[in-house]
């Protein structure tokens, strides 16, 4: 079969490799589609980090697979051959504390591997997968929405979540890239109102204004927070979000934020940057910090899906095969896209 391989300095190499065999509890896995993550464009297609939980280990890269079961290892209770499947992108311990409450995200044993970083991922023909990080995919759905669902959205509706969005609140959004785009739809979905996003990208403000995802994309500039202020009759929102990662962005997203507001951090990298007292002490804003979602959220998230008609797949902008996977990083490293992903037949 074939595998894509970042081997850093922004290279991709395709590689015949052998066909996975299931072993106990373990499923395979035909990819249908496979997503690119932001996180896969900073941390191992321009260069490699090496350590903690980012550490690639020259695996099959890709961390947002959805495909179809084909084969199924002893010991496999839940799933079988034929069953369509996304996938939790940790395999943890299953032990520890973080584990058992689902967010094996956060799991610190050695035995922690991460599809696409230190397992192989989805970036291929087939994918070995553990049977308990498998998420039914419900008919309604495509196999490029369970993709996006896999760290997009799921980080995304966490955020959300971890902030108790509903109808009385007004949302912003710093970062309008696939995962900023992905908060936005979810927000809508929510009954939030207005949705503001603000990107420096005229690309991608003009790509949320044109899916519906936002009521205005505004440019990251220095007056921001004054539009944000106009919007929101002078009163900012209620929660912002920010998927920049930038200290700026970050920023932005606290100064739109109202007294007695919350802000998710969400996008990863940079600094946070803030005059403590005036815009988180004196404001009494409540500040999250938001990493990935558990296994139970991403499971919730897709019924809600289902009942919302809502389809992660309107943030896809561009497909490539698995043989173009050097074209689709290079266009996802870019910044000016939509969510880029590889779909296979």
């Amino acid at each position: 079969m074939r595998g894509v391989y970042l081997p850093g300095d922004r290279r991709v190499e395709v590689r015949e490799v052998g066909d996975p065999v299931p072993g106990d509890g373990q499923v395979v896995v035909r990819m249908h589609a496979s997503a690119i993550c932001g996180s896969d464009i900073r941390a191992i297609y321009r260069e490699h980090i090496g350590r903690g939980a980012e550490a690639y280990r020259g695996v099959i890269a890709g961390h947002e697979p959805s495909g179809e079961i084909v084969a199924v290892g002893p010991r496999c209770t839940r799933f079988r051959a034929g069953d369509r499947v996304l996938l939790y992108h940790i395999a943890g311990c299953g032990i520890c504390d973080d584990c058992r409450l689902g967010y094996m995200i956060s799991c610190t044993s050695p035995q922690r591997a991460a599809y696409g970083w230190q397992r192989d991922g989805g970036h291929a023909d087939y994918l070995l997968a553990e049977e308990r990080t498998c998420i039914a995919l419900p008919d309604e759905l495509s196999y490029v929405d369970g993709a996006c669902v896999a760290c997009a959205f799921g980080t995304s509706y966490e955020a959300l979540c971890r902030a108790g969005v509903s109808g009385r609140d007004a949302v912003l959004v710093v970062g309008l890239g696939p995962v900023g785009l992905a908060v936005a739809a979810l927000a809508d979905a929510l009954g939030a109102g207005p949705v503001i996003g603000v990107d420096p990208a005229l690309e991608r403000r003009e790509l949320a204004e044109r899916l519906g995802a936002v009521t205005a994309a505004l440019p990251a500039d220095a007056v921001v927070d004054e539009r944000v202020a106009e919007l929101t009759g002078g009163q900012r929102c209620d929660v912002a979000v920010d998927c920049s990662g930038t200290a700026d962005g970050r920023r932005a997203a606290i100064l739109g934020t109202r007294r007695y507001g919350r802000v998710v951090l969400v996008g990863e990298g940079g600094r946070l940057e803030v005059d403590a007292s005036p815009t988180l002490i004196h404001g009494q804003i409540t500040l999250h910090g938001s990493w990935v979602t558990s296994i139970w959220r991403m499971e919730e998230l897709v019924r809600r899906l289902v009942a919302w008609d809502l389809h992660p797949e309107r943030t896809v902008t561009n497909t490539f095969g698995l043989d173009q996977a050097d074209e689709a990083y290079a266009l996802a490293d870019t910044g000016t896209s939509g969510k880029v992903a590889l779909v296979m037949q």
